[in-house]
């Protein structure tokens, strides 16, 4: 048994609408069951979603690394919506909470979950990784504590944008960044950007952003970077570089700016192989370490949005209905486009080139 809200109780059939991927590349939507929360879970009606470059990437080539499209699968893991049943275990109180989504579901029993890493944990079920399905839909479950209160004054979007922000945290956590310190970030997308702007908010006061698009370098400026260089410029030291590349030339490049006893924090994706300069790496010893996911981010996260520290809301250049997911998932090849935004319950499109109109809290 589990409580419920009256928007629930009003489903009738217990069907929602989801966007859903094929082997091959097509997308249709598709009438689903509505999952029910199982115990320990809240069930959450999905009020938006963002587009990330793994779910373009699983639509144009089917597969990432050892991850393959077999069979047909829901899209997206950046996501926020609002609980509206719990399952046995959960305080019927979470009922009406808006959220933002933790997109995973680790093994609680493994040595990685045990000891807090549990991004790492090798039984994970993550959103929107074959076979586990995602949040391009209106209604999914997920465990209650990766299931992220939000204030109203943070809007669906930036809510669901907590999930590659997290990215951000942990990649500045790994490059141990602090006060008065400099970094130089490899690419200008927006996970590069994120990275940009927690630098910021934690006290970097150097931000190099190394990007080839003339377009996205010059905008780089309005979320954190205080230099903005073409690749191959020569860069005076710094004591972290994080790539958000995955470009083999990037990667050489920020390690040759480091200063001696830097850090090198990897989490582009890119090639599943690189030649490195080990002896760069080895003389001045360099700390080289990646970035898998993110653990324990979304309390600051959180905190990071609500005290205005970053703008996430700024980052948001087109806003899609369901029906028009396959023009959201294009949307990153669109010059000026950072971040489209997936609203399940919008049934129409209406992409933005700038930053356009945010939905703040409830008001939809």
């Amino acid at each position: 048994m589990y409580a419920t809200t009256d928007v629930e109780s009003d489903l009738g059939a217990r069907t929602m609408r989801a966007s859903v991927l094929h082997p091959g590349g097509g997308l249709t939507v598709e009438e689903r069951p509505v999952p029910s929360p199982g115990p320990g879970e809240v069930l959450i009606q999905v009020s938006a979603v963002g587009v990330c470059g793994s779910d373009a990437h699983y639509m144009r080539h089917g597969r990432i690394g050892t991850h393959v499209v077999e069979a047909p699968l829901i899209l997206g893991h950046e996501a926020a919506g609002q609980i509206v049943a719990v399952g046995s275990g959960v305080a019927g109180s979470r009922i009406g909470r808006r959220v933002s989504i933790e997109p995973q579901t680790p093994d609680p029993t493994t040595s990685e979950s045990r000891r807090g890493l549990y991004n790492l944990c090798p039984h994970m079920r993550f959103f929107a990784t074959p076979p586990v399905d995602g949040a391009l839909c209106e209604y999914v479950t997920i465990g209650a504590s990766f299931a992220h209160d939000v204030p109203d004054t943070v809007s669906d979007d930036a809510a669901a944008l907590c999930e590659p922000l997290s990215v951000g945290i942990a990649a500045v956590r790994k490059a141990a960044l602090g006060m008065g310190d400099s970094v130089m970030i490899a690419g200008a997308g927006p996970i590069g950007l994120m990275c940009a702007q927690v630098s910021r908010a934690v006290g970097a006061t150097r931000i190099v952003v190394s990007e080839p698009d003339p377009a996205r370098r010059s905008g780089a400026a309005r979320f954190g970077a205080t230099e903005m260089i073409e690749p191959g410029s020569p860069v005076l030291p710094v004591d972290a570089f994080i790539d958000a590349s995955g470009v083999e030339a990037a990667v050489v490049a920020g390690i040759a700016a480091l200063r001696p006893a830097g850090r090198a924090v990897l989490v582009g994706m890119g090639a599943d192989e690189m030649t490195l300069p080990v002896t760069v790496i080895q003389n001045r010893e360099i700390v080289l370490t990646g970035v898998f996911r993110y653990a324990n981010t979304w309390p600051t996260a959180i905190s990071l949005i609500t005290s205005g520290r970053l703008d996430l809301d700024a980052m948001v250049t087109g806003r899609f209905g369901l029906d028009d997911a396959r023009a959201a998932l294009e949307a990153d090849r669109t010059p000026g486009s950072i971040k489209a935004i997936i609203h399940p319950g919008m049934p129409r499109c209406e992409s933005s080139s700038g930053t356009g109109t945010t939905t703040k809290g409830r008001d939809r």
